[in-house]
C-alpha cells in the first residue's frame, strides 16, 4: 500500500458525518423520528449493515440512567437530540457511567434551569472535530513515512507491504488504545 492508497482508505470511512445543529429540527419528535433521523446520518458509518446508529432501547436506557434530562409528552427537544449525538460519538471509547459522568453538569443543567448553552458547545465540539480529522490524517500520513523508514534500515526484513501494513495497524490500535485511556482519566 503506498500512501495515496491509505489516505483514499482514511477518506472513504466517511468520518466527517456529524449530525449538525441545522439537521436537527427546531420542533420535538417521536423516538421513532429520532432514530429514522439517526439512522439516516449515521447509515454508511456503522461497523455492520444490521447494526443500528440508534434503537428504542438505547434511548430508553439513555433517560433511565439519567444521559438525558426527561422527556416531556413522549416527544425529544433539540436539546435531546444533541445529547444522543454526542453519547454515539463517546460510546465507541467509553462506558455508558463514563459518559453520564461527562454529561452529567449539562444534563443537571438542562433539566434544572434549561438554561445551559449546548448548541454553543456543540457547534464547538463540531468545530474541533474537523480539527482532530485534520490532525488525524496528517498523523497517520507521518506514521505511514515513519514506518517506511524503519523497514528501510533493517537488514533482516526485506520491505515487503506486509511487515509495513502490520506495524501501521499495530501503531495505529496503540494510539487509539493511548487516546482512549486519556480519554477515560
Amino acid at each position: 500500500m503506498n500512501i495515496t492508497e491509505l489516505i483514499e482508505k482514511f477518506d472513504e470511512l466517511n468520518l466527517n458525518n456529524q449530525l449538525t445543529l441545522e439537521e436537527i429540527p427546531e420542533i420535538d419528535l417521536y423516538m421513532d423520528q429520532v432514530i429514522q433521523l439517526f439512522d439516516g446520518k449515521f447509515n454508511e458509518s456503522k461497523r455492520n449493515e444490521e447494526d443500528k446508529a440508534l434503537t428504542k432501547t438505547m434511548i430508553n436506557n439513555y433517560a433511565k440512567g439519567k444521559l438525558l434530562m426527561s422527556i416531556k409528552n413522549k416527544k425529544y427537544s433539540k436539546e435531546h437530540l444533541i445529547l444522543m449525538s454526542l453519547i454515539y460519538n463517546l460510546k465507541g471509547a467509553l462506558s455508558i457511567g463514563d459518559i453520564k459522568s461527562s454529561l452529567d453538569k449539562i444534563v443537571k443543567d438542562l433539566e434544572s434551569k434549561e438554561s445551559y448553552p449546548i448548541r454553543n458547545l456543540y457547534n464547538l465540539y463540531l468545530s474541533q472535530y474537523e480539527e482532530d480529522l485534520k490532525d488525524v490524517k496528517k498523523s497517520i500520513e507521518n506514521k505511514f513515512d515513519s514506518i517506511n523508514e524503519m523497514i528501510l534500515k533493517e537488514e533482516e526484513l526485506n520491505s515487503d507491504e506486509f511487515e509495513k501494513n502490520f506495524l501501521l495497524l499495530c501503531s495505529l490500535i496503540n494510539m487509539s488504545n493511548t487516546y482512549r485511556k486519556m480519554g477515560e482519566n
